[in-house]
């Protein structure tokens, strides 16, 4: 029989999770430029009176944002591990994991307008 793990030890589990947290918001300046987007929403908002499917709407767009910055920083740091020169492959992955973002970015903005707009 499977013993079930004290909730001390679930909650151990969150520290490298917090830590990968602090490090992008200390040390990513796109991060950080993201979070600054998302306060901005969350306080342009908060005046909008906006409907709960809405603000589900605005979540999952600024969810995917950070996620996919978080994401880039991840494989542009496994690149540079892996392969610390310069090398064409690594820069084509490094710019196809940007784009992503850049995607992410794009589609949330223009959906953020749209949310507030309509």
């Amino acid at each position: 029989m499977k013993m079930i793990k004290p909730l001390t030890d679930r909650g151990r589990s969150f520290i490298p999770a917090w830590n990968g947290l602090r490090l992008l918001a200390t040390t990513e300046a796109n991060f950080c430029a993201h979070l600054v987007a998302v306060l901005f929403v969350i306080v342009a908002g908060s005046f909008a009176d906006l409907t709960i499917q809405k603000w589900i709407i605005l979540i999952a767009c600024m969810a995917a944002v950070l996620i996919a910055e978080a994401l880039n920083t991840a494989i542009e740091k496994i690149c540079d591990l892996v392969q610390p020169e310069y090398h064409p492959m690594v820069k084509q992955i490094k710019d196809i994991s940007a784009a992503a973002v850049l995607i992410a970015a794009l589609a949330s903005a223009i959906t953020g307008v749209m949310v507030f707009l309509f």
